[in-house]
């Protein structure tokens, strides 16, 4: 079945999913009401206005506060400068472009070969994508986060490596999951990148130390280390090996520390072969699967990091299983088994998406053969890259030669062939009429019995909490 040719059959239907697609993410069950913006907003004009401490807010009714670094408190300051409407704008805002640049990143250097339709009914699937719209629904920062990484992933591939890291170093201070890129460009041999992300978190830890050092003392002493402060680990939002552990009953850390060693190995081994091959976009990508892996707390709005597989699949010609793959992540599966994870079904429903992060951790394709004009690498002429279907390019110290196979490409395929690849998804049997939830991941039951307090109560402040 062929789509419209004409600009106007184009447009209605553009017009018509745009339409659809807003009524759908408008009414899904589960919206996230912005909580965790409540938690920033709440926690910024505590600290800024009543003299509060950072680590004491948390949202009335919840035992649920901030949770990140100094610094990230920091940097969220301006929002003790506007409204709750104005806050709530400004995340949307700052998220949108935020994905535009991971789009215009990860599309490579001629994204402006896809045209307005595809990007189009690129973005309409994009909606439908649940740790995107977890993501704009609870107002978090991890789509900020991967842009600020692409952007290192981008100097690096393209050898303007004088400041690459900083954006790295930056949200490491912000969060501590991305740190785990630092590794990554020890491994590749990049240290004067490495350099640049460690003195950039560095000193931005410094900083938010030098503004609040009670609240620099708590956090690394003792917030950083107190896992039960985030939420349950057995909760099914938790797509980690540590959250698959928890599930199953054992959530000791002997075990869940071995099957993290066992994972870096992998992706040590992994990420070290794509980086020889100067496959940067692979690497990358192969990071942020592990470290959705590795982290003890992985929320399902957390696998927004996996955008970059799904571009590297995509350009090493497996449309199919980017597709299949990118459907489930669509369905919010997992929370069919919200109230029961037991039994094999539940072992293997309650953590389908951390299967398939495993499965893109071990099996995604890497260091694809200079014909193809990768996404994130420098440009080759067009004589090169439609010669490198029918011969093999000539070898250099960079890259060993190769041949292209017979089901490559002749293109690099942009992160809004994702779009192009899947189909509408929607849920597939889960309670819709479950009505949303203050928590944070959108739990029903009780919050932890542990508060989210430097102190066994809360700040004053709240009892008298903002007008969010």
């Amino acid at each position: 079945m062929r789509g419209p040719r004409t600009t106007r059959s184009r447009l209605l239907l553009v017009l018509v999913l745009g339409a659809a697609v807003t009524v759908f993410t408008a009414t899904v069950p589960l919206l996230r009401d912005f909580f965790d913006l409540r938690v920033y907003y709440g926690t910024v004009h505590t600290w800024a206005h009543h003299g509060g401490r950072i680590y004491d807010y948390q949202v009335p009714g919840t035992s649920y506060g901030f949770t990140y670094p100094p610094f990230a408190a920091l940097a969220m300051l301006p929002l003790a400068l506007v409204d709750r409407t104005s806050a709530i704008a400004a995340s949307l805002l700052v998220n949108l472009a935020a994905l535009a640049v991971v789009l215009r990143i990860l599309a490579g250097p001629d994204w402006r070969r896809h045209g307005w339709y595809r990007w189009s009914l690129g973005l309409c699937l994009l909606a439908l994508f649940e740790p995107l719209r977890d993501t704009f629904s609870f107002g978090q920062v991890n789509l900020v986060l991967l842009a600020l990484v692409l952007g290192d992933c981008l100097l690096l591939a393209t050898g303007r490596e004088r400041w690459a890291g900083a954006g790295i170093g930056l949200a490491a201070a912000v969060k501590l999951t991305p740190a785990l890129f630092i590794g990554l460009l020890l491994l590749a041999g990049r240290r004067r990148a490495a350099g640049v992300a460690t003195a950039v978190a560095a000193v931005a830890t410094a900083l938010a130390a030098w503004a609040d050092p009670r609240a620099s003392r708590f956090y690394w002493t003792q917030a950083l280390w107190d896992t039960g402060r985030v939420g349950r680990l057995d909760y099914v939002s938790n797509q980690s090996l540590q959250g698959v552990l928890a599930r199953l009953g054992e959530p000791g850390r002997p075990l869940w520390a071995t099957a993290v060693l066992l994972t870096l190995c992998v992706w040590a081994w992994r990420a070290r072969r794509a980086v020889r091959a100067g496959d940067w976009t692979a690497a990358f990508a192969l990071t942020g699967a592990a470290a959705c892996l590795v982290s003890p707390i992985t929320w399902v709005h957390h696998l927004v990091w996996l955008l970059p597989s799904f571009a590297v699949l995509l350009r090493a010609g497996h449309p199919r299983i980017a597709g299949a793959l990118y459907a489930v992540l669509c369905t919010s599966v997992v929370w069919l088994w919200f109230d029961d994870a037991s039994g094999i079904g539940g072992f293997l429903g309650s953590n389908t998406y951390t299967w398939i992060t495993l499965g893109l951790l071990l099996g995604l394709p890497t260091g694809q053969p200079r014909g193809l004009r990768l996404p994130l690498a420098r440009s080759t002429t067009t004589t090169a890259a439609r010669s490198a279907t029918t011969a093999a390019p000539a070898t250099s110290p960079a890259s060993p030669a190769t041949t292209a196979g017979p089901g490559q490409p002749e293109r690099s395929a942009g992160a809004c062939d994702v779009a192009a690849a899947t189909g509408l998804a929607g849920d597939t049997g889960r309670d819709l009429t479950r009505s949303p939830s203050s928590e944070p991941t959108g739990s029903t039951r009780p919050a932890a019995a542990k508060p989210q307090s430097s102190s066994s109560r809360a700040s004053w402040y709240t009892a008298n909490p903002p007008p969010f």
